[in-house]
């Protein structure tokens, strides 16, 4: 990427309030995969003194949309993306930092084969959520569009 484009942590950092409010780490956001962070921070924390919930669901659905963004960036000319539902399951108490990584359910070259085509593509993005000794404390799958801008 060139040093004049900002990066997808950038620029969901400067557009997406939420990003900034909890203080979400970008830590990797390729068409392979996006790793976010969310620090232990106490205004956060849920009722036993772990991530919240909701800050955790946002967590998780700022990974997916960075890979979506580093994955179909190249699109956004011709199609808007935008999460269709999502499913979150809370697996293990969550303390400390935690971890989002989020992975594309299906090839980014399908989907756009089906852009091409005048479909509107569905594709899930997984994420796992982990503590900082790598347990995994929830999962998360939000199936996202590429809606064809008219």
């Amino acid at each position: 990427m060139s040093e004049t484009l900002p990066s997808v942590g950038e620029m969901l950092t400067a557009t997406v309030p939420m990003v900034r409010t909890l203080n979400l780490e970008f830590r990797e956001a390729s068409p392979e995969r996006a790793v976010l962070c969310l620090p232990d921070q106490p205004d956060f924390h849920n009722h036993v003194g772990g991530p919240h919930a909701g800050a955790m669901f946002t967590l998780a659905e700022s990974a997916s949309g960075a890979i979506v963004l580093a994955a179909f960036g190249d699109q956004l000319g011709r199609a808007v993306p935008l999460a269709v539902r999502a499913e979150i399951d809370y697996k293990k108490l969550a303390k400390g930092p935690v971890t989002a990584t989020a992975t594309l359910g299906r090839s980014a070259a399908e989907v756009v084969a089906e852009l091409d085509a005048g479909e509107r593509p569905e594709f899930p993005v997984n994420v796992a959520i982990t503590r900082e000794d790598g347990e995994v404390t929830g999962e998360m799958s939000i199936v996202w569009t590429l809606r064809p801008q008219s």
